[in-house]
């Protein structure tokens, strides 16, 4: 629900939050689709009419939309919503994105060319404990991410955009199976997820695209920040 962006978001969902002339949503799928991608699930939850309608009006016609409303959003995290995506993630090839990002579509298009069947984007800065951290092996790969790590033993912080191929998307949904049903972990990020796996060897290569721009926006200081630093080529 964004509260700390009230008040903006009383009326406006984030995602459809403006910098410059688009919305944060808006900026994502142009990127993907600029990018060759046709194919979309859209989990909503608050005001989950507004980005329906605003999908459906500016896309309708160029690309496949399938919307799935988490109707328990007030009590459940993000893992809840990739949760109900199963019907249309698992077994496939998956690009995942946190709705709340505004950043370069170059990212996109590198995490696409990827030779790695399985990508995680990784950002360089100061760390402290609000950020999903990420330590990796000597070969790139991540061996442990969460909010909790040492951040003198991280590598960086994840970005919120993954390339998932098949064989990670099964092992993922297994995975969610019983973290949904038995444990009742609803209200967890996602990330819990991704590090239950790798003991299973099924991980991410990192890749680092601190250069490229992006930010996370979770306050009225953060969008203002955002306003103040975008590239002019992106506004």
């Amino acid at each position: 629900m964004a509260s700390r962006l009230r008040p903006l978001t009383l009326t406006t969902p984030k995602s459809l939050l403006k910098v410059g002339e688009r919305s944060l949503l808006q900026r994502s799928m142009d990127a993907l689709i600029a990018n060759g991608v046709r194919d979309f699930c859209i989990v909503t939850g608050y005001l989950h009419e507004m980005i329906e309608d605003f999908v459906q009006k500016q896309y309708a016609d160029s690309i496949k939309v399938t919307f799935v409303y988490n109707k328990v959003y007030e009590t459940t995290n993000n893992i809840y919503s990739l949760w109900l995506a199963r019907p249309f993630a698992e077994g496939e090839e998956v690009l995942l994105l946190d709705s709340d990002l505004l950043y370069d579509p170059q990212i996109v298009t590198r995490v696409l060319a990827a030779d790695a069947p399985n990508v995680l984007t990784l950002i360089r800065h100061e760390l402290g404990e609000e950020e999903m951290k990420v330590v990796t092996d000597a070969q790139g790969s991540i061996r442990e991410i969460s909010k909790t790590c040492n951040p003198a033993d991280a590598a960086g912080e994840s970005l919120g955009i993954e390339k998932m191929g098949r064989e990670y998307t099964r092992a993922l949904y297994r995975e969610l199976e019983p973290m949904m049903n038995r444990e009742h972990l609803e209200n967890v990020f996602y990330e819990r997820a991704f590090e239950r796996l790798i003991p299973q060897g099924h991980t991410y290569q990192v890749l680092d695209v601190t250069e490229l721009f992006s930010c996370e926006l979770d306050t009225i200081e953060d969008f203002e920040n955002a306003k103040a630093k975008i590239p002019e080529i992106l506004f």
